[in-house]
């Protein structure tokens, strides 16, 4: 293989890495004995330092022991971005368990889903969300149900009277200060957090090494349901540790850490490694351009990994003239293409180089990334540390040169082991090149003569809204639910903000024609699904178009769309 791209490798890095043959618990342990007063997390106005989060990290630990959590057992956490998620997922290893990251904007419908395919027996959420996954539980079979739900409410990790905290938006108010009731499990018990951190329990030994299941994030794809990619400590671990490299990132760097954790994007880019360095995360439990625009002047923020669309909304606040941006050293992401005029604009105003990535659940977020001193705009980058990628032709595997287009493939230690349960599913997602085993990614693109990737189409069906990847046949299969709904073609719909947007091609049941309408759909969708996958267009039909053996064309459908 050629590697051209390693004219533009930055001179003081390694190609590859070595990384620690420890678990992920293993860099919180080691952060707060180093660090021990330094702040960890920063959140409105309360600073835990790593010391701290340590010691309530092995509270919950020792709780989830004494609630029968062993090694290997899969833990839901769904939870927006707030100090208790960091406190919870270090937990979850430190109980030598599973985390499994969910959604928070899922609904009940999608709940059972993530209770049931991991057989998860414990869940921890916060008081807005908890309502939500006692509705999921309480309509599974009693076997399948969780035993134990552990809720925390925002307020537990912030003093909302606090003057030092910074402004909080008038929409957040009732969703952050609100302490909601704890609700009833079906065929368990529901834990308060402030309760299940007040133990003197023991800690378990801790068990789990680089090749133990760490994490068990969902993905779709072209089938229904979404997949848990197997993620083992090492896999995370590489890429934590090769994100703080990548990045120029030390003890002192202080994250803006806005892109949501629940992600493998904010988990391994944001929180893991800066867990790894030592350094100082401030959260925002989601986005707001004058909130960010705020900490990034007050708290000094000097590196800030985001979606383009941030970017974009913080620069067209009126009030972005009264920010100071010059604490930032290092600004970048991925999800969706960055506009080349604000990443000029970024460089000439603030000499900040916009550092476009490229990776999926299945490789622990970057498989690719901009060099930050050579980056090239709307560019996935050149393959990661330690990441061997090529460009093949989907059909023949055979490799392609520059220019010509065919399907990114990836090998490395960020690669995930495969598909919980999905053993077909597995062996389908790999292909054997030059005797190593390389993920298929599904997505089409080509290399330049200088060896940087570039993403041309997909060969996966697949709807990019604002970098939340939603797959059409898991919001179909939503849709089937509907009493009206005989049925449902997903695709996407141009939309000027979020690039994409979902737009479904709906025929109804002879009985409920003219009883509902276009937007009774899309209301429904809204209830039933998390708000980013659900159509915000529905165009009734009376007819879709069907191929020979009968199956919807979508492709029709969505070149008729682009047409428009």
């Amino acid at each position: 293989m050629d590697r051209p791209h390693y004219k533009f490798w930055p001179k003081r890095l390694p190609h590859s890495l070595t990384v620690p043959a420890t678990s992920l618990w293993d860099n919180l342990a080691t952060s707060a004995r180093r660090y021990p007063h330094k702040p960890g997390l920063v959140f409105f106005d309360r600073v835990t330092s790593y010391a701290e989060l340590q010691r309530q990290a092995e509270l919950l630990a020792a709780r989830l022991h004494a609630l029968g959590v062993r090694k290997g057992d899969r833990v839901l956490l769904d939870m927006q971005n707030c100090p208790q998620l960091v406190i919870a997922h270090f937990a979850i290893l430190r109980a030598n368990a599973v985390v499994v990251p969910v959604n928070p904007m899922n609904r009940a419908e999608e709940l059972k889903h993530y209770i049931t395919d991991p057989d998860a027996k414990v869940a921890i959420t916060t008081g807005d969300l908890a309502a939500e996954i006692a509705k999921a539980d309480a309509q599974l079979p009693e076997a399948q149900r969780l035993r134990h739900l552990v809720v925390t409410q925002f307020t537990d990790a912030f003093d909302p009277a606090s003057p030092d905290g910074g402004p909080m938006p008038a929409a957040w108010r009732d969703w952050l200060l609100t302490r909601h009731p704890l609700p009833q499990l079906a065929s368990g018990e529901v834990h308060a957090w402030t309760a299940a951190l007040d133990n003197s329990l023991p800690l378990p030994p801790l068990e789990v090494g680089p090749a133990d299941l760490a994490v068990l994030p969902y993905t779709s794809g072209t089938t229904g349901n979404p997949k848990g990619c197997m993620h083992p400590h090492r896999s995370l671990m590489h890429n934590a540790v090769a994100s703080a490299t990548w990045g120029n990132g030390t003890c002192e760097t202080v994250a803006l850490v806005v892109v949501p954790m629940f992600h493998i994007t904010g988990m391994v880019s944001a929180m893991q490694a800066c867990i790894y360095m030592g350094a100082s995360i401030v959260l925002m439990p989601r986005w707001d351009r004058d909130v960010a625009g705020w900490l990034i002047s007050n708290r000094k923020v000097t590196s800030w990994t985001n979606i383009p669309t941030m970017v974009i909304d913080l620069m067209a606040s009126p009030n972005f003239a009264n920010y100071d941006l010059s604490s930032l050293v290092h600004i970048g992401g991925g999800g969706a293409a960055m506009p080349q005029a604000v990443a000029q604009r970024l460089l000439e105003q603030f000499d900040l180089r916009y550092v476009e990535g490229y990776g999926l659940t299945e490789t622990a977020a970057p498989s690719h990334s901009n060099p930050s001193d050579a980056p090239k705009q709307q560019c996935l980058g050149i393959p990661f540390m330690s990441c061997d990628a090529r460009v093949v032709d989907p059909e023949t595997l055979r490799e392609l040169p520059p220019g010509e287009q065919g399907e990114i493939i990836m090998h490395g230690p960020m690669v995930f082991d495969g598909y919980w349960k999905r053993p077909e599913a597995t062996a389908a997602a790999f292909v054997e090149f030059e005797g190593k085993r390389f993920f298929r990614s599904g997505d089409l693109g080509r290399t330049d003569e200088d060896g940087y990737f570039f993403l041309t189409d997909r060969l996966k069906r697949m709807i990019n809204a604002a970098g939340f990847k939603v797959w059409p046949a898991e919001v179909e299969a939503l849709m089937f639910k509907h009493p009206a709904i005989q049925e449902a073609c997903v695709i996407a719909a141009h939309d000027a903000y979020r690039g994409e947007t979902v737009k479904a091609m709906v025929v109804l049941r002879p009985s409920h024609k003219g009883q509902v309408s276009e937007q009774d759909i899309v209301d429904w969708c809204r209830e039933t699904m998390a708000v980013y996958k659900a159509p915000r267009i529905v165009q009734f039909a009376e007819a879709l178009p069907k191929s020979g053996s009968g199956k919807v064309m979508w492709r029709a459908l969505q070149e008729a769309e682009a047409k428009h």
